[in-house]
């Protein structure tokens, strides 16, 4: 078997390369993999905070119309609804003719008052948000995003270099001992390696997701003279659009737009519904959903004339062309939709430890940059300490609070819960000692979890054990999810503090300069 072999020059090269680059994506990403991680889940957490029992679907769609109803009815001139079918109370997005404008409705619970909503779509979708722009503003934060995910791709490149040589022979080394720095090495590798597939996929998907119209321009402008967007336009339809003829007329009802989908492709069921223009003679309605084709893109779309019905357009992954087969199935990869269940937890499993991988390397850089003579460390190593506490720490603390908020509270008080406690977090990182902060922060990440099951039992005034009885599972996989990571964090903030009391006294993460203690570890 050959062997890779590189010069010391080289090897310090892409050790370099992929200390750098993974610091400079590494706090980004930790957010985008354990918001991700979450957002697995997308569905099966919108029932997590309803009370116990099934959704009877022909209730749904009858609350559906009243909802779509009530909204023509408060704008007349409506030119862009999007109704979302899949909650357990159906939600409906407004945008005025140019998208400048974005309003989203409920029903109250009488199922007759119009209600307005977070415009962002309630807890759930904040999380998913922060997945792909980490709370900055779009469209900016999704740019970044796609550069991070460059980013990330030559850092998975240099870190299989420098690895490549003892790939077989340390693969499952996980040396626990005194020295735990090396302990945190050989978890960072091994995750690192194992996971190594799921991160290509997620490194070349996130990028293409996020800056893919970025990176047309090149061909868009110097290849293809200005025309490519034209050419490759008809892929990314369903159905050409058709502009309005201002003939008023009133749209069909909802349950029959769904009956004339749903009988193009069997097993079709739509969770999104677009309307174009609808109360005019040329409404376009496109209906959205998944469907198993045994291919790796499931999705499905179907663009009818809303006033009269007429299929406009079937858009199925049986009929797909190259370049949207590719497309999709790279979307399917990223976000997991391809599988059922076990695919999920999988998914979930892999992005936590994606999150370490981050929260890790960032560990070990600090660590390398320890002065083992002096007290007084360097200032570089101090601040990314603080400021890997407080971005990962916040996070996490963030999305708990984000689930009591989401029980407990009015979707509006989302984005001032989340936001609130992360820089909260952010703050107390930088004006405590990094192992104070530490260990006081994950704390606050302990607790917020823990009473997540609690949360949930006050807003729905069911116990956990009820709702498993009543068939309500998903309560009971949230709450014992919460609970386990809660004891994971809690453990975690009680090694921070014993690192900090009894760890080397020249370190970043000691409490007091000591020399009268033996060492115990050296991270």
């Amino acid at each position: 078997m050959m062997k890779m072999k590189l010069n010391p020059a080289t090897l310090r090269s892409f050790l370099a390369l992929h200390t750098w680059v993974g610091l400079a994506a590494g706090l980004l990403l930790f957010i985008a993999f354990y918001a991700g991680a979450i957002t697995v889940f997308t569905h099966e957490l919108d029932g997590w905070r309803r009370p116990s029992g099934e959704v009877n679907e022909a209730d749904k769609l009858a609350r559906a119309q009243v909802l779509l109803d009530k909204v023509q009815l408060a704008h007349p001139h409506s030119h862009n609804l999007k109704l979302q079918l899949e909650p357990a109370n159906p939600e409906l997005d407004w945008y005025n003719e140019n998208y400048s404008e974005h309003r989203r409705y409920v029903l109250d619970e009488s199922g007759q008052v119009l209600t307005p909503a977070a415009a962002h779509g309630g807890f759930i979708q904040l999380i998913y948000q922060l997945h792909y722009t980490a709370g900055l503003p779009a469209p900016w934060g999704t740019y970044l995003f796609g550069v991070a995910c460059v980013l990330y791709g030559l850092a998975l490149v240099s870190g299989i270099v420098i690895h490549a040589p003892l790939l077989l022979k340390d693969l499952f080394a996980l040396r626990a001992g005194r020295n735990l720095k090396r302990l945190w090495q050989d978890a960072h590798n091994v995750i690192g390696l194992l996971s190594l597939p799921f991160h290509v996929i997620f490194a070349w998907s996130g990028a293409v997701l996020a800056i893919g119209y970025l990176m047309l321009a090149p061909f868009q402008f110097f290849v293809f003279e200005g025309k490519l967007l034209k050419i490759i336009k008809p892929d990314l339809q369903v159905a050409a659009h058709v502009e309005a003829e201002e003939s008023p007329r009133p749209l069909l009802p909802l349950t029959e737009l769904l009956r004339r989908g749903q009988a193009q492709v069997p097993g079709f069921q739509p969770d999104e519904v677009s309307f174009h223009d609808p109360g005019d003679a040329n409404a376009q309605v496109t209906l959205v959903g998944l469907v198993d084709q045994k291919s790796l893109s499931r999705r499905v779309a179907v663009a009818l004339n809303g006033a009269t019905g007429e299929v406009l357009g079937v858009d199925q992954p049986s009929s797909y062309s190259p370049g949207k087969r590719f497309l999709n199935g790279l979307t399917s990869l990223h976000y997991g939709n391809f599988g059922d269940t076990l695919l999920k937890w999988l998914y979930f499993v892999l992005g936590l430890a994606g999150a370490f991988l981050f929260y890790s390397g960032n560990l070990l850089y600090i660590e390398s940059r320890r002065r083992h003579q002096q007290t007084e460390q360097a200032r570089g190593p101090r601040l990314m300490a603080k400021l890997t506490l407080g971005v990962c720490l916040g996070c996490i603390a963030g999305v708990s609070a984000l689930f009591l908020s989401g029980a407990l509270l009015r979707d509006q008080w989302d984005r001032p819960v989340y936001f609130g406690v992360f820089f909260a977090s952010m703050a107390w990182a930088f004006l405590r000692a990094p192992a104070r902060a530490g260990h006081e922060l994950l704390w606050l990440c302990a607790v917020l979890t823990a009473a997540i099951p609690a949360a949930a039992w006050v807003a729905t005034g069911v116990s956990p054990l009820a709702a498993l009885l009543d068939g309500h599972s998903h309560r009971l996989f949230v709450d014992l999810m919460a609970v386990l990571l809660a004891a994971a964090f809690a453990r975690m903030a009680g090694a921070t503090l014993r690192r900090g009391l009894n760890g080397p006294a020249n370190s970043v993460w000691a409490l007091a300069p000591r020399r009268d203690v033996v060492p115990v570890a050296t991270a």
